[in-house]
């Protein structure tokens, strides 16, 4: 009897460890941080001081985050030595100007600081997504998608944070964000199942999609448009809060949940004795499994089917794997 390929231990991917929810504090601060001087500064949101203030605490608070996951903290000053190859190393190089220039709001208002800062700001967002891509042995980090989602997640968290400390400014603003932030992620999720990923990834997501888009994004809009409608400031700052949470959980998730690994690829699956090896497989993963095409794996994935299968529609995938590797014979 022959064993599913798809899942064999020690060959199939598995959930990374050495990012944990310190590094996803990193990619949350960062992102709602610099969202939220971008969205003040878009706004022209006053005092500009104070929006200047919470928008540098967010992005202070995921160095300080990614500064705990450090192994050896006191050697950080390391990370300044590689800017040609390094985004982290320019993720830190753009927050020195980006500190200089919110201090200057927070100690003057000064608006074209402000601007600045927003622009510097945007710069570091993009520093922190162009990191996430650069991780080429987590599928779900590399994908390129993943660069305008994360993008569109600090800014829509950023106009979350406004919306509570502003309720009922920009909210034309507030529903455009939210909806490029559900446009990126989707097209994120359906790139990334249509190229192929590991089980455990799309699983992670799939099982989390609901809450995150109806409460991130259909219940804030709700809420938004019944807070307008009843000039009730706690309504409209629960629409913020609920858009910034989603998006904090989902980075989390992100980072801790659906990072799994590459893997191992099978180029041939051996046989005992003559005959032609089987064919190439990558075990654990649920679209293109085989690295190279065949006839019978030429067509396209159904995106819609691969997150069926997640959710247990596919009785083989749910089946306990084999704790083995058995060599199966081909004809002759």
């Amino acid at each position: 009897m022959s064993m599913d390929p798809r899942d064999i231990k020690g060959v199939s991917p598995w959930l990374q460890t050495n990012w944990d929810a310190r590094a996803a504090g990193n990619f949350i601060g960062g992102g709602t941080g610099t969202g939220l001087l971008a969205v003040a500064a878009m706004l022209g949101l006053a005092p500009a001081g104070l929006f200047a203030f919470i928008g540098l605490a967010f992005v202070g608070f995921g160095l300080l985050c990614v500064w705990l996951e450090i192994g050896r903290p006191w050697r950080a000053i390391n990370v300044f030595f590689h800017p040609q190859t390094s985004w982290m190393t320019r993720e830190g190089l753009v927050a020195m100007p980006l500190f200089a220039l919110g201090g200057l709001v927070v100690l003057f208002g000064s608006n074209l600081a402000m601007l600045g800062a927003a622009l510097v700001g945007l710069f570091y967002l993009y520093c922190q997504a162009r990191i996430v891509s650069a991780s080429k042995g987590i599928p779900a980090w590399r994908h390129p998608a993943i660069v305008p989602a994360l993008i569109s997640m600090g800014l829509a968290e950023g106009a979350g944070i406004a919306m509570i400390l502003a309720p009922g400014q920009g909210g034309i603003l507030f529903i455009l964000l939210i909806v490029l932030r559900l446009v990126f992620w989707r097209l994120y999720i359906k790139r990334l199942s249509a190229d192929g990923a590991p089980i455990g990834t799309l699983k992670a997501f799939a099982s989390r999609q609901f809450v995150y888009q109806v409460g991130g994004h259909l219940l804030p809009v709700l809420f938004l448009g019944a807070g307008l409608w009843l000039d009730n400031a706690l309504v409209m700052g629960l629409a913020g809060f609920l858009v910034a949470a989603s998006g904090w959980w989902m980075k989390l998730i992100l980072i801790t949940k659906a990072a799994y690994n590459q893997g191992f690829a099978l180029p041939r699956v051996p046989v005992r004795g003559q005959g032609r090896p089987g064919e190439s497989v990558k075990p654990g993963w649920l679209a293109h499994d085989r690295l190279t095409p065949s006839p019978s794996y030429g067509a396209a994935p159904d995106v819609n089917r691969s997150l069926e299968q997640i959710r247990g529609e596919d009785s083989r995938l749910q089946s306990k794997p084999s704790k083995g590797f058995v060599f199966r014979r081909s004809a002759p």
